[in-house]
């Protein structure tokens, strides 16, 4: 827990009210799981963001940056230190042919505002159901289509609590990784460079994947999306399929019936419940197939005690 007079402290920097103790995670995550944050910020402005950072790192306290809970899971012992929602950065700017869009904004609605400026180069976004932070961490993509193919560049603030502008080069984006990721660094906002377009073609593609996905994906239950990595030469999905784990269950959690590459939350499942999921599901699939999976999906807090 954080001491009363840290708490006094980090309330000259941020509104008292912006500041819950204790909070509860489960309603800030797809899944549905997870434990308690020592602190849950939730910051209106880029410089508070940074004031944050800079009184993080004067006491030693831990931070953790959260945005829409799209591709997460945390463990149900919670989360030490400062959870930070950039849920508030949700801007969104169209400049001819770019985009501004706050690292809170989702990107299925930055999809849609393209689709209204005549910008053609989101509509594999249109079914992703990340934030714009979250969609350049791991360099986000869909139906052919990924980030690195229209960001030009974005503004990122480092453990220090420095507000920089990475070019799409200094992102490093590769399959879902990037150097958000490897530098320990957090997206405030994305600019994206698109092209002029037809409307009604745009619409057309939109509607096309939207279609697809919604036939293939089990959108009716709270999952954390793909939970695997494609692994070389194979689809996550079908190895699963093929192991026979399809409606396997552990606890609350199960494989979908509906696509194997996702694990639904169908009774009050628990993070505990996933990674016991996940953990079956990869030493399932490496003895009938012969190969790793990688998990997708994030799993940060801690285990609850015993």
């Amino acid at each position: 827990m954080i001491e009363n007079s840290l708490l006094e402290e980090l309330s000259t920097l941020i509104p008292r009210e912006r500041i819950k103790v204790d909070e509860s995670l489960k309603k800030y995550t797809y899944t549905k799981t997870g434990g308690h944050a020592d602190l849950y910020i939730s910051p209106h402005r880029y410089e508070e963001v940074s004031l944050i950072m800079k009184f993080a790192k004067k006491h030693d306290i831990p931070v953790t940056f959260l945005g829409n809970g799209s591709n997460i899971i945390i463990r149900d012992g919670g989360i030490r230190g400062i959870v930070l929602s950039l849920l508030n950065f949700t801007d969104v700017q169209v400049e001819y042919d770019q985009i501004i869009a706050g690292s809170g904004a989702a990107i299925i609605e930055v999809s849609r505002i393209a689709r209204d400026h005549h910008l053609t180069g989101l509509e594999f976004a249109c079914g992703i159901p990340g934030s714009i932070g979250g969609a350049v961490y791991m360099n986000a993509g869909a139906y052919g289509g990924e980030v690195k193919d229209c960001i030009d560049h974005a503004k990122v603030v480092n453990e220090e609590g420095d507000i920089l502008t990475l070019s799409k080069e200094e992102l490093e984006l590769d399959y879902r990784t990037s150097s958000i990721q490897s530098q320990h660094l957090v997206v405030l906002e994305a600019t994206f460079k698109l092209e002029r377009g037809d409307v009604t073609v745009i619409q057309a593609k939109m509607d096309d994947l939207t279609q697809r996905r919604e036939e293939k994906q089990p959108l009716e239950y709270p999952s954390c999306g793909s939970v695997f990595r494609r692994p070389p030469g194979h689809f996550a999905g079908q190895l699963i399929q093929q192991a026979g784990l399809q409606g396997h269950r552990i606890g609350g959690v199960e494989v979908s019936t509906k696509h194997a590459g996702f694990i639904v939350n169908v009774d009050n499942g628990t993070a505990t419940d996933y990674e016991e999921m996940i953990a079956y599901v990869q030493a399932t699939v490496l003895e009938h197939a012969g190969v790793e999976l990688q998990p997708e999906v994030r799993v940060i807090g801690e285990k609850a005690a015993d």
